[in-house]
């Protein structure tokens, strides 16, 4: 069978995952709490024979074997969405108050389980165990772990493992890929000052928290312009700021909290460590005590050259050369994928999604984010290729 006639053979299921990704947008389900998708994702695994079982509560592990064994390839869709108000009007926009697909975790399952029926329709072509990794929670405390520690990576070992993720900066029809480091560390901080509360009008009788804060937050984005590399990415972002409850009065406390995010290990290492220093020592320097507590995120996201290579070349072959883009720069998002990626060789890409003409281009996580649905057949399509490739190849 031929890589293009995968394409085409999606093309034919285009209103079913068109139907499939706006049923899961009308109804967004956050972190774990994912069984309404969970439930529809066994019930399109059930029509296309596909054997399946639950991990971590919500999360669905579909296995189909070939015509006899060989090696196993693995591929995960996350299905969790986020507290965020939806404010598009489209059709299908988000039934539920609060919550909205703003990250296309809609988009990564219907392609996934377009892929799935392409290859239940093709399991009399290929030799070999396919996985098909059905997510919660990536948006928050990281599903991925959870799966791995209860086996989803063994019986059979997956050789290795592959994902997709909307990218609304590229076209709907195209793919893009990204070699070695592609998605960032994370560690989350909560820096609390402690200072003494006085009169606005007497402010050498206190010791101004809000002084303090304002000082330390100049401090920690030199971190990124003086004491590391320009060629070591990083950020420091201080996101919330919060103390006071008077004009008049000088603020007893602050508390603040932020962002670490960074590439190489010993870098990620090195920031936290000065983070907690200026947490520390300025506040002690004028009179405060300053507290630091982190919350170490998720590892950063390393593809692997050879798998990376082969998901361009199904891009290549499926979708047109001009339609599969390299991408030079890393971006300092984070995705749990990582985790995935340490057990087994493999590579995270992105599906296009956006389209300017119909004004489609907002920013993941953006309340207006939207896709244009010709993405669907795409991400079915090339996921079905890479996984016949791969398991063809010696």
């Amino acid at each position: 069978m031929s890589l293009e006639f995968l394409h085409e053979m999606a093309k034919k299921r285009y209103e079913e995952l068109v139907a499939i990704r706006r049923k899961i947008h009308e109804h967004p389900e956050l972190d774990f709490e994912c069984e309404q998708t969970a439930l529809l994702i066994e019930k399109k695994l059930d029509e296309v024979g596909i054997q399946h079982f639950r991990v971590t509560k919500t999360g669905v592990v579909g296995v189909l074997r070939g015509r006899k064994e060989g090696k196993t390839v693995a591929f995960r869709a996350d299905m969790d969405g986020l507290p965020v108000c939806e404010g598009t009007k489209a059709l299908y926009s988000s039934k539920i108050e609060g919550k909205m697909h703003a990250c296309g975790h809609d988009v990564h399952v219907a392609s996934l389980l377009g892929a799935a029926g392409i290859l239940a329709e093709s399991r009399n072509t290929f030799d070999g165990t396919v996985k098909f990794f059905f997510q919660p929670a990536e948006e928050t405390d990281g599903g991925a772990l959870p799966m791995i520690s209860e086996g989803v990576m063994e019986n059979p070992l997956v050789d290795g493992v592959f994902c997709l993720h909307c990218d609304p900066q590229l076209s709907a029809g195209s793919i893009g890929v990204g070699y070695g480091k592609f998605r960032a560390a994370s560690d989350m901080f909560h820096i609390t000052i402690h200072g003494k509360g006085s009169h606005g009008a007497q402010p050498h009788r206190g010791i101004d928290a809000i002084a303090i804060g304002s000082e330390m937050i100049s401090a920690l984005q030199q971190i990124v312009s003086r004491r590391t590399s320009p060629f070591d990415p990083v950020v420091v972002t201080v996101g919330s700021f919060h103390g006071g409850t008077a004009g008049n009065i000088i603020a007893e406390e602050v508390e603040m909290r932020g962002i670490v995010r960074t590439m190489d290990p010993d870098t990620r290492l090195k920031v936290r460590a000065l983070v907690r220093c200026i947490a520390q020592n300025i506040p002690d320097t004028l009179g405060a005590v300053g507290e630091v507590v982190f919350t170490e995120g998720y590892p950063s996201l390393i593809n692997d050259e050879s798998m990376t290579d082969l998901v361009a070349d199904v891009g290549r072959e499926v979708l047109g050369r001009e339609k599969v883009f390299i991408m030079k720069e890393p971006e300092m998002g984070v995705d749990d994928f990582a985790y995935f990626l340490q057990k087994a060789p493999g590579s995270y890409f992105v599906l296009g999604t956006g389209n300017k003409e119909r004004d489609i281009t907002y920013p993941l996580h953006s309340p207006f984010f939207d896709v244009d649905e010709q993405c669907l057949p795409v991400g079915a399509s090339v996921l079905a290729a890479i996984a016949l490739r791969f398991l063809s190849k010696p």
